[in-house]
């Protein structure tokens, strides 16, 4: 009797141990692939924070924008993340968001993001929506108080490093005449390219810029709300629910 006990416990022990065992070793393995997700993408996460940083210390245009009307100081506004899966592709900050540090914070933002059918949280959910307009800062105005446009050296000295970050990206925006042809490659008007939406859909999407400027232009051009609107939210929608 106290020999089968005995070879019961050593056997409730051996068990105990082959679990123990297996269970450490099923444990290593999962250290293991941690370990290597975070070798895999910690490089590029950090790089692309490192990017971000570059961008919001810029001081390229520092002395433009001292010569303009405005006479303000560079201020990039930096909106964006690598795991968004649309792209706002915009012209270059106004006043406001200048002032304010976050983009579309005026009419022009209201009038977008009633286009997209979004609300202010979705639109600003930077792990989902990045925007990155061809000019991160305010170009000032000019004597007469019009808008200067984006300066070129922005786009040049940013924009294929933030495009090549930005991995998963399924909904191309174009918000204007300056991200069309950037992101297009073309020379055609806003009102030809905006007129061709579908040769771009459903990946690309090209917008008249939402100013109050544009209003006159909507109301010429009826085909926009009622055929390219649609389309465009509903494209929206299958990203974000995707």
């Amino acid at each position: 009797m106290p020999q089968q006990r005995a070879e019961r416990i050593s056997n409730v022990s051996i068990l105990a141990s082959y679990f123990d065992n297996s269970r450490n070793n099923e444990i290593s393995q999962v250290g293991i692939a941690r370990r290597a997700k975070r070798r895999y993408f910690a490089p590029m996460h950090s790089h692309f924070a490192n990017l971000k940083s570059e961008i919001s210390a810029c001081q390229l245009c520092a002395e433009r924008f001292a010569g303009t009307a405005t006479a303000h100081e560079p201020r990039p506004t930096v909106w964006f993340d690598e795991s968004a899966s649309i792209l706002i592709a915009g012209q270059a900050p106004g006043l406001r968001v200048h002032q304010s540090g976050r983009p579309f914070t005026d009419p022009s933002g209201d009038r977008l993001r009633d286009w997209l059918k979004l609300d202010a949280t979705e639109f600003y959910d930077r792990a989902r929506v990045a925007i990155v307009p061809m000019a991160f800062c305010f170009p000032g105005y000019d004597a007469k108080g019009a808008d200067l446009a984006p300066p070129a050296i922005c786009a040049k000295s940013w924009h294929r490093r933030v495009m090549e970050g930005l991995g998963n990206i399924r909904l191309t925006i174009l918000v204007g005449g300056y991200a069309q042809k950037w992101h297009l490659k073309s020379k055609a008007s806003v009102t030809d390219t905006v007129r061709g939406w579908d040769d771009c859909a459903p990946s690309v999407f090209p917008l008249p810029h939402p100013s109050w400027r544009n209003t006159a232009w909507l109301k010429r051009n009826l085909w926009f709300e009622s055929d390219l609107l649609p389309a465009l939210r509903h494209q929206v929608r299958m990203v974000l629910n995707g």
